[in-house]
Order: structure tokens, then C-alpha cells, then sequence
């Protein structure tokens, strides 16, 4: 039994997250925790919720709320709506977790004690007008790298490239829109990156199985210009980890905190602890330490795009850094951008639909459906009314609900709500059986490789076989003349349904669920031996017809919503 760690990139805390954020990390890496749990792997699957920073700060006072109370209440609306889309974490965290602090804390003593943290004064960007310094996520202006007007201070998310605050040319506030800011001394911690950046190149080299995408942009950031670079920390905020040198004080770092980024990804090893700590699981140290059990732990990070920098250069840059025996990213599956009807997504404009707004209108298996099967893996993807009907209502209705539909109520007609007995297969059911048997192995082959839409359309054109199978087949009229051959047929269609829910798992979890209950069976395990599976009930195994797996959606629905959706949300 193979052992998987997969983590999700941690959503921020301030506010609900829009469909591109839910495909570009948490649905997939949901998509690969299914899978490997199905195939009977041992699966520690977190994610967590970013907790800290000025995002959160202005959110609550925004809220008028605490920030510590809007911080608690927002987790659990997060937490509420990733249940809502079936995303199975064996724990869902904080970033302001006592378990991070702690481990945060812990790293940046050790860090400090290896000569790779060195303290910098130096001049950041104050707005007057907001009376504070500004992070430089809430600095905005146009990119001199390539011209994108709503580039960050840290990041233009158009080209990718590491920036500064004064790099930007018309810098302004986003917080009060001001564009009064000067530069003024402060005192802060830098990593020393640029100290490892051999090791990280080597570490980097040696992940030849890494995608194009994420390998690209690592190897951007770390030759870029003058190449990797210190980064800094801490950040003069009020909220946030408090900068200490393991357990002890940081003399001339009193009142600051530990920068987001810093603290971000530390989490995922923290939330580990919380898993423990919260009665979920036992022994987190075999997940993460490789001289407690670890070092045969195959360990799988997604994200999006944007996130690929800090998660191959400065988080392993703080595990490399600290010398002790944590364990490193075996794979980092990412992703592009998924854009909505022609513009982009955008929690912070919000623009584009939104989590819960989505569960609003139709089940979590719709849309985790359209979601994986058009996620951005190669390029960036668009979402768009008129697909998202046409997928739903060819593949969920008209190819798989409407199998499911035909074969029950058929043979509930026939031969009553039990698995008909009599007649043997022939060419045609053992040439199916083939075909699947190869399908099959084909797509567990790309979800082991994490190939999520080509996964996607070998799952499609598996129940597009069993279509055409019912199609030649034609019971219906087989009945007339050789009832047991019906039977037959019938028989191998029945078994087809469990065969489909149990594959279909990972995709459509729900339906999954559904289709199990009417075959009256819990029978999931994995169709290693695919003849079996297709044998799997017995004649006279009882069933229910099910209700309609996937409804259409119709022309005045999709209409409705295109016009619901145009605008930006509140």
C-alpha cells in the first residue's frame, strides 16, 4: 500500500473563493486524493485556510468584526462550502493555528542559527493617507516588465516576474486609492535565498517528471535578472505570528509579525499536527519527518499558477535551509488560469461565479464535473454558460444518466427489480470487456500521472462504450425473440452501473453514492480484475431505479444565469 501526502494550496481567509480558484488547486488535488484512497493507498490529504496579513485585516474591517472573530467565522464558511463540493480533507486548518505559531517560530530560529536570516533596514512604501506601511500586495500600479496595469508590489500575475514596490510605475494604494506614499526606514528579517540557490537548482534538476508549466517558472524566477534573491520575512502589521527565534524574544523585532508567505506554507506541516491535536489522526511526524517514517511518502502539491514560486523556491528554501529531516515536494502538479465568459475571475474585483453562488444553482457533481474535464492544464481555460450546458447535458445526462435510466426501468419491466438470471455472454459482451479492460488501465494511467482532463475523456469514452454496447445490443428487441440473451445483456448492463459509480468516484462523488444505493450494494472496491467487476451482481441481486442521475439544464436556466452572472458580486 503506497502512502500519498497531498496538500491544496491554502485559500486566503478574506472571502468566499470563485470557481478558478476551486480548479486550480483544491478540486484537483480532491480528484488525486479519490483516486489513490480508491485504489486502497493510505491518503493524508490537507489544506488550510491563510490566515494572516492585510487581506484578513481589511476583510474584517470591512466585516466590522475582530479581526480574530472574522477570521473564525470565514473558516467556517470555507470549511461549509468545501464539504458543499465534496472535497475530502482528512483536515482543513488555520494559519493561526497555536500549532503554526509554534512551528513558524521554530523555523525561523533554526534558519537564524544556520546564518541563513539577516536583519535589513530599509525603506518601504507608506501611505500617509492610510497612516501605515503598505505590504506590497496592497501596492498596485502598471508593470514594467510588461505593461499590466494592476500589477502587485510583490508580483505582476500577468508575466509572473518578482517585483518591488518601487519598481511599479504609478504605484498607488489600494486601500484608500491614495498615490501620496514616500519611502520610509523600517528594520526587517530577510531569508538568505540567494545562499541556497545552488542547492535549489539541484533540487529543481532533479525533478525531470515535474510539468513544463511548473519547472518553467521556477527556473524563471530563480535566473532571472540578477537571479534569486533575498526576500524578506516580517512585516511591520499587527496581525500575524509574532516574530521570536524559536521560543525566545528577537531583540529589535518587537511588534512585527512574521511576513504571509513565510508562514503560509510552514502550515501544511502544522496543519498535520492540528490533524493529530484535534483527535483526527495519530502520528503526523510519519507524514512529514523523514527519520520518522516519511522517506517512503510520496508527497503531491497543486496550486495555481501563481503560486508556483514560493512553493518551489522559498518554502523548500526554509525546509533546505533548516537542515532538519522535513520532507520535500515530490511533485508539484500546476495550474494555468481558468477565465470566465471572456474576462477573468476575480476574487478581488469579484467577478465571475463564486463557490457558494455554484452550489446555489445546481449539485457539487455538475460542476465538478465541467470543472475537471475543462480544467487549465496545458493553457489557460475559459468558462462559458453555453459549454458548461452542452457538457453537463451530453456527458452527466445523455451519455451516463441516460445508461443508467434506460438499462433500470428496462429491466424492471421485463424482468422486475432484480438481476435477470439465464443466458451467457457472447462476442459482443466479451469484446466489451475488452475495450473496458484497456480503457480502464489507460485511465488510471493518467490519474497517476495527474493528467486530469485526459483522465476526464477516458472516463467519457468509458461510458460512451457501455452507450454503444446498450445501442448494438438492443434488449429491447433481443427480448422478443431470445429473452435469456436479454438477460444476458441486461445482466452485464446492471453490473456496468456499479462499474461506472465506482470509476466515476473520484469525478462525481455523489452520483457515486447514488448509483451504489440503487444497485443496493457497497460493494466499491477498485476493478483491478475488470471481468470480475463486470460480474459483480449476482442474479437475483435486488435494485432500486434510481431518480435521474443528472438533469438537464435547460435554454431558459443557462440564460438566466448568463444574465445573473454578468455583473460582479458585492
Amino acid at each position: 500500500m503506497a502512502r500519498h501526502l497531498i496538500t491544496s494550496a491554502i485559500p486566503y481567509i478574506n472571502g468566499i473563493k470563485h470557481l478558478g480558484n476551486l480548479v486550480g488547486s483544491q478540486l484537483p488535488a480532491d480528484l488525486f486524493a479519490r483516486y489513490q484512497r480508491g485504489r486502497g493507498n493510505e491518503v493524508l490529504f490537507l489544506c488550510a485556510t491563510d490566515e494572516h496579513g492585510t487581506p484578513a485585516e481589511l476583510a474584517a474591517a470591512k466585516a466590522g468584526k475582530p479581526i480574530a472573530d472574522y477570521c473564525t467565522e470565514m473558516h467556517d464558511v470555507q470549511a461549509k462550502i468545501a464539504d458543499g463540493f465534496r472535497l475530502s480533507f482528512d483536515h482543513f486548518g488555520r494559519s493561526s493555528s497555536p500549532e503554526n505559531h509554534a512551528l513558524t517560530q521554530h523555523f525561523a530560529g533554526v534558519l537564524a542559527d544556520r546564518g541563513l536570516i539577516r536583519e535589513v533596514v530599509e525603506n518601504q512604501m507608506y501611505s500617509k493617507a492610510d497612516g501605515r506601511f503598505l505590504p506590497d500586495r496592497y501596492i498596485e500600479g502598471t508593470c514594467p516588465n510588461c505593461g499590466f496595469e494592476s500589477a502587485r508590489g510583490d508580483q505582476c500575475d500577468n508575466c509572473t516576474k518578482q517585483l518591488d514596490p518601487v519598481d511599479l510605475l504609478n504605484p498607488h494604494s489600494t486601500i484608500s486609492g491614495s498615490t501620496d506614499l514616500e519611502m520610509r526606514e523600517t528594520k526587517h528579517l530577510y531569508l538568505c535565498q540567494s545562499q541556497m540557490k545552488d542547492e535549489l537548482e539541484a533540487w529543481i534538476d532533479s525533478k525531470a517528471d515535474w510539468p513544463i508549466l511548473t519547472t518553467s517558472i521556477a527556473k524563471k524566477w530563480l535566473n532571472d535578472g540578477d537571479g534569486l534573491k533575498d526576500r524578506g520575512i516580517t512585516r511591520d502589521l499587527d496581525w500575524g505570528i509574532p516574530v521570536k527565534k524559536g521560543t525566545e524574544d528577537w531583540p529589535g523585532m518587537e511588534g512585527k509579525v512574521f511576513y504571509v508567505w513565510f508562514d503560509a506554507p510552514i502550515e501544511y506541516i502544522a496543519c498535520a499536527k492540528e490533524w493529530v491535536d484535534t483527535g483526527k489522526g495519530t502520528d503526523w511526524q510519519r507524514w512529514w519527518r523523514t527519520d520518522k517514517g516519511a522517506d517512503d511518502v510520496r508527497y503531491t502539491q497543486f496550486m495555481g499558477k501563481d503560486n508556483v514560486p514560493f512553493h518551489t523556491l522559498s518554502f523548500p528554501a526554509t525546509i533546505l535551509g533548516s537542515g532538519e529531516p522535513w520532507k520535500l515536494v515530490d511533485y508539484i502538479k500546476s495550474f494555468n488560469y481558468l477565465n470566465y465568459d471572456g474576462g477573468q475571475f476575480s476574487t478581488s474585483r469579484g467577478r465571475g461565479v463564486f463557490m457558494d453562488q455554484a452550489l446555489e444553482i445546481l449539485p457539487a457533481d455538475y460542476w465538478r464535473w465541467w470543472l475537471l474535464s475543462h480544467a487549465p492544464e496545458s493553457s489557460d481555460a475559459e468558462f462559458t454558460w453555453e459549454n458548461f450546458q452542452q457538457s453537463v447535458n451530453k456527458d452527466l445526462a445523455d451519455v451516463l444518466g441516460n445508461f443508467v435510466s434506460r438499462v433500470t426501468k428496462f429491466c424492471r419491466s421485463k424482468f422486475g427489480e432484480k438481476v435477470p438470471s439465464g443466458g451467457t455472454f457472447g462476442e459482443t459482451e466479451q469484446a466489451l470487456i475488452e475495450e473496458l479492460t484497456t480503457r480502464t488501465r489507460a485511465y488510471e494511467a493518467h490519474m497517476e500521472a495527474m493528467e486530469v482532463r485526459k483522465s476526464a475523456q477516458e472516463l467519457r469514452a468509458i461510458w460512451v462504450a457501455g452507450n454503444e454496447y446498450l445501442q448494438n445490443a438492443a434488449p429491447w428487441s433481443t427480448f422478443k425473440e431470445d429473452p435469456d440473451k436479454a438477460a444476458a445483456q441486461i445482466r452485464l448492463a446492471l453490473s456496468l452501473i456499479r462499474f461506472y459509480a465506482v470509476l466515476s468516484a473520484p469525478f462525481i462523488p455523489d452520483a457515486k453514492d447514488a448509483l451504489l444505493t440503487a444497485m443496493q450494494t457497497d460493494n466499491d472496491a477498485w476493478p483491478d480484475d475488470v471481468p470480475a467487476a463486470l460480474a459483480a451482481l449476482p442474479p437475483g441481486h435486488a435494485f432500486t431505479v434510481p431518480d435521474v442521475t443528472f438533469r438537464k439544464i435547460t435554454d431558459a436556466e443557462r440564460e438566466d444565469w448568463q444574465e445573473r452572472f454578468a455583473g460582479t458580486r458585492d
